[in-house]
């Protein structure tokens, strides 16, 4: 098989309709439904730490990064993380995430947090957020809400609920 060219860029406007096809093929339609989803609702992601994964001109991957606020400390919630199924187990998702924490923590950005399998996160720094210091507005597994300081002592700093940071008028 014939290696492809992987180029990891920042996400432009124009690869919005792209990549909600790519999270509908991976997540369908109750992607909706989940906790982080509505959460994201409430703000849009932040184009300058939301990165593609490029094969030629085929779209196959996407990390987004969306401000919120965790009780009264700032912090961004990392997701959806998304692969095309046929490109997975190559590096794509990981090379995602490598790109958008550098570029998170360049911002001076100091809290990430996520809903996602520690097994796989924890690679990347990600740990469980302790019982009851953080709670998302709906629904959440506690062993899959994650967080990862970019900045010692953020996440003692972070307590209560988590909420959308609507974008500054």
């Amino acid at each position: 098989m014939t290696e492809l060219s992987l180029q990891i860029r920042t996400e432009q406007p124009i690869d919005s309709e792209a990549i909600e096809r790519l999270h509908e093929r991976a997540f369908g339609p109750g992607r909706f439904a989940r906790t982080a989803s509505r959460l994201r609702e409430g703000a849009p992601h932040l184009l300058d730490l939301s990165f593609t994964a490029m094969v030629g001109t085929l779209l196959v991957g996407s990390v987004r990064m969306t401000p919120v606020r965790a009780g009264d400390e700032p912090a961004l919630m990392l997701g959806p993380l998304t692969v095309e199924p046929a490109f997975e187990s190559r590096g794509i998702g990981g090379a995602l995430m490598r790109r958008s924490l550098e570029a998170a923590k360049g911002k001076g950005h100091t809290l990430v947090l996520l809903v996602g399998d520690e097994p796989y996160y924890s690679r990347f720094g990600f740990q469980r957020i302790p019982p009851q210091q953080l709670q998302l507005p709906g629904p959440v597994n506690p062993a899959r809400f994650l967080a990862l300081e970019l900045a010692e002592g953020a996440l003692a700093r972070a307590r209560g609920l988590v909420s959308p940071l609507p974008p500054v008028a």
